[in-house]
């Protein structure tokens, strides 16, 4: 691998960063919502796997 100068590799990123395409503030608000939505879903899933789980041990081991 080429070693790159701090100088020329700050000026790449510099470069790169131009090219993002940054989501506006609708599109942030959408995901993050459906991100906590994802996680309650997969919490409350979690939750009651444990509680069966944690039944049938108690049943086994009484």
């Amino acid at each position: 691998m080429a070693k790159v100068s701090p100088i020329l590799f700050f000026k790449q990123v510099k470069q790169e960063v131009k090219k993002v395409t940054w989501p506006n503030r609708k599109e942030v608000m959408q995901t993050s919502f459906m991100v906590l939505v994802l996680v309650a879903i997969a919490t409350t899933f979690f939750f009651f796997v444990d509680q069966f789980f944690g039944f049938i041990v108690k049943l086994i081991f009484g």
